[in-house]
């Protein structure tokens, strides 16, 4: 499965703002208070950007945040066209509720990228069986738990001692139990990434 290998710190760099992609360590430890300037050698001499170049952008870090590579992101932004509602809406909605997300989202991982390590390697279950596939999409009433021999690793065990995370609405978690509940569809209103999403659907729209 092709994956982004360089370094995440560029990213944020590219982005011009902190993505959080390292999760605690972007609090702390990061190049990007240290060179907030995008990379390369003419990076400080660059135009000002084009309409076509800030819905890039917009693209660039949706993808970037949720870590998904052009032609999946691509499959994400097609099926938001058939659904009902707002496409843009829609998009974020489909990306929100990847299991790897979800398991950021509900504290049970310090980052996008160590969710979808966690979930490749089998210690996240869906109503009960194990679930290995980062892009799996829950729905209202699944149940996300993490396995019960996998609870004794010290990336779980740290649950218990850590501050509680912020939960957004859509879901429901029991750190004492390692569950969470999926009680709705995400609505905008729950997604709080810097995204302008009607950018991205200019984009495609072209």
């Amino acid at each position: 499965m092709a994956r982004y290998v360089d370094s995440v710190c560029k990213l944020c760099r590219a982005e011009g703002m902190k993505l959080y992609l390292k999760g605690e360590r972007c609090y702390n430890k990061c190049a990007f208070d240290k060179r907030p300037v995008p990379p390369g050698v003419h990076a400080q001499s660059r135009r000002k950007q084009s309409e076509y170049g800030l819905q890039l952008r917009e693209k660039q870090k949706a993808k970037r945040i949720y870590g998904v590579l052009e032609d999946q992101f691509r499959r994400y932004f097609e099926m938001a066209e058939r659904m009902r509602g707002i496409t843009g809406e829609n998009l974020l909605q489909l990306l929100e509720r990847r299991l790897d997300n979800v398991v950021y989202r509900i504290g049970f991982a310090d980052s996008r990228a160590q969710a979808r390590q966690l979930v490749r390697h089998g210690h996240i279950a869906v109503n009960g069986r194990k679930v290995d596939i980062p892009s799996y999409s829950v729905r209202p009433g699944d149940v996300i738990s993490v396995k019960e021999k996998s609870r004794q690793l010290d990336v779980f065990k740290a649950l218990q001692e850590k501050a509680p995370r912020t939960v957004p609405t859509w879901l429901q978690v029991d750190i004492e139990n390692y569950t969470a509940n999926v009680v709705s569809m995400p609505s905008r209103e729950d997604i709080d990434i810097p995204i302008e999403e009607h950018l991205i659907v200019e984009l495609y729209s072209k």
